[in-house]
């Protein structure tokens, strides 16, 4: 082997590590820790023995990725409000195909993220590297150490509860792009008809400060209660707030920042042309990759 291979083989092989780590834990540290982790299992392991990193680093990145998420779902239990995933920066324009973009989009919303919760690590597990990544049963059943039949149960499960909790969003950039622009000038206008006018009535509004900034420690419900509290949000919003339109989970959102600091991550749940849900994240600790990228 040449000297800097072990490196070459694990850098070609990150951004599918993180992925997969990101999708099972919904927080950047948590999976840039557990990518970590499996370098350090990769740089001592005997690697003239394995004959397919890309699969012997999978499997690793897998594995430690379960014991992490039942390290932190104990942990989640007694989060202060609603918990939703830290905001990932993405960029799927250069997908060669839609098909492509849909499901590496899909599988990375907040949306989805938020319903992937309720999985156990292993159906979490099954699911991401199926639905996410295109595994075959076969090689998911070896990277989790079960059977095919196994897995293949997991899997449905999986699936049918995914199916069950997924809100029927648009994903259409165009669409997303547009309604965002409008919701943003609504709110920075204090225009409250014109923020009740682009959400659906039985919308929702779900804040995840961890208790560490204002938001509400309860989901708001009902078009009339989410655009009064953007409205009164929008009114004592500091003088030096800024808002940029970025791409984060697949799609459009708005990042708040004060003085070059972000404050907040504004994304939007669409269907049928209205706004179904609206998703603020404060918690700083959740915001930190976004000020690094």
């Amino acid at each position: 082997m040449l000297k800097d291979s072990a490196t070459d083989v694990f850098e070609e092989h990150r951004p599918v590590l993180f992925g997969v780590a990101y999708r099972m834990l919904g927080r950047v540290a948590d999976a840039e820790d557990v990518v970590q982790d499996a370098w350090l299992r990769w740089s001592g392991a005997d690697r003239a023995d394995v004959r397919e990193p890309r699969a012997f680093l999978v499997r690793v990145t897998t594995r430690l990725a379960i014991d992490r998420l039942r390290q932190v779902q104990s942990r989640r239990e007694s989060y202060v409000g609603p918990w939703l995933p830290e905001p990932l920066a993405t960029d799927f324009g250069s997908a060669p195909d839609t098909a492509e973009r849909a499901v590496f989009t899909e599988s990375v919303t907040l949306a989805v993220l938020v319903v992937m919760e309720s999985l156990s690590p292993l159906e979490r597990a099954v699911f991401v590297l199926r639905e996410a990544f295109g595994y075959p049963y076969a090689e998911i059943a070896a990277a989790l150490d079960r059977s095919e039949a196994a897995v293949r149960q997991l899997a449905g499960r999986a699936r049918r509860h995914v199916e069950e909790g997924r809100p029927r969003f648009e994903v259409d950039p165009g669409r997303q792009r547009d309604l965002t622009e409008r919701f943003m000038a609504a709110a920075a206008g204090e225009d409250l008809e014109g923020l009740l006018s682009l959400l659906a009535a039985d919308a929702r509004l779900v804040g995840d400060s961890g208790g560490k900034a204002k938001a509400p420690l309860r989901i708001i419900e009902s078009a009339d209660k989410v655009a009064r509290f953007l409205f009164g949000v929008a009114k004592s919003a500091p003088a030096g707030l800024e808002f940029s339109l970025v791409e984060l989970n697949g799609g459009m959102a708005l990042l708040a920042h004060d003085g070059g600091v972000p404050d907040s991550v504004i994304q939007l749940g669409m269907a049928d042309g209205k706004i179904q849900t609206v998703y603020i994240v404060r918690n700083p600790e959740k915001l930190g990759s976004l000020a690094a990228s």
